[in-house]
């Protein structure tokens, strides 16, 4: 109840809060006064199927629970903490945290090739890793190739200090974070050197067929037309892909087009592709990165529609 409750019932104020409610709580017993109160009330058992289950019940996490409420989606958080992505080397289980997520990780599961596409927060890049480190210890596939544009650099890597990897780091660090947690620092240096994980830019993918691998293209909405069709022509047998990116967020020159926008529209419906879009409902981060994804996706509208006009 404690958990549910929150420190001096602070859950239960932000409830209350969000829903215009009267609460009383006595004892064991919570009550709720209010137009909304079996909304509330759905909230609230949704808290205590996450407090069962062992699950943090962060102020991010809350406010999705009261999101899906209102859409009448309560039980679909029970849904949600079935089944675990990987486990760390530290042995936390990885889990889905929002419906979106669910439908991601499953798609990636089922699928040849994945466009995982959505704001920045929501779990897109960190889940396809988990997925590929998955499929590693499970010996579905044989290594791990992440690649991504590198568009700050024009591509041209060679103007920068230190060999490939040094030059690529900066551009996939957000990956090496996620191998490194959920391998292990030693298990992680022994696989990259061995091969096992293989690290570069997209500009160097091309004329190799990759094969019994699990492919992460990172930030694809830097990828241009021609670079997402020759990344998605290397597949080889036994291999898996995952292409993530956020479309409001493409850093091409003007007049470039993103790759990512054209496949997502050109692909979508091929059989063994499945295009996943995440909103600002699966952003897992602080709460105020919600808010300010929702500023920019507002403002971007706004702007659309003056286009049109």
């Amino acid at each position: 109840m404690q958990r549910v409750l929150g420190v001096f019932d602070e859950n239960l104020q932000t409830i209350s809060r969000e829903l215009a409610l009267f609460p009383r709580v006595d004892g064991t017993v919570i009550a709720l006064e209010g137009e909304n109160a079996e909304i509330g009330a759905e909230v609230i058992r949704s808290l205590l199927a996450l407090a069962d289950a062992g699950e943090n019940i962060d102020k991010s996490r809350l406010l999705y629970c009261v999101e899906l409420a209102r859409e009448g989606r309560a039980s679909d958080i029970e849904g949600i903490m079935k089944g675990v992505v990987a486990v760390t080397s530290r042995g936390k289980q990885i889990k889905c945290k929002t419906v979106g997520q669910k439908e991601y990780v499953s798609a990636v599961k089922n699928n040849t090739i994945t466009f995982g596409v959505g704001p920045a927060g929501t779990g897109k890049t960190y889940l396809a890793v988990c997925l590929a480190v998955a499929a590693y210890k499970g010996k579905q596939v044989e290594k791990i190739i992440l690649t991504r544009p590198a568009v700050e650099a024009g591509e041209k890597l060679g103007f920068l200090p230190g060999d490939l990897q040094t030059k690529v780091d900066p551009y996939l660090r957000p990956l090496y974070d996620a191998l490194q947690d959920l391998f292990g620092a030693e298990t992680y240096a022994k696989l990259m050197e061995k091969g096992v994980i293989e690290v570069a830019p997209l500009a160097y993918m091309r004329g190799r067929t990759l094969s019994g691998a699990f492919v992460i293209l990172d930030e694809a909405q830097n990828a241009t037309r021609e670079q997402m069709k020759m990344f998605l022509t290397r597949l080889g047998e036994g291999s898996k892909m995952v292409v993530t990116g956020d479309l409001t967020q493409t850093d091409l020159p003007d007049g470039k087009t993103s790759g990512l926008k054209q496949a997502v529209t050109l692909l979508k419906g091929v059989e063994d592709i499945a295009v996943c879009t995440l909103s600002d409902k699966d952003v897992v981060r602080h709460p105020l990165v919600t808010r300010i994804v929702r500023a920019y996706e507002k403002d971007a509208a706004k702007k659309s529609k003056g286009e049109r006009k």
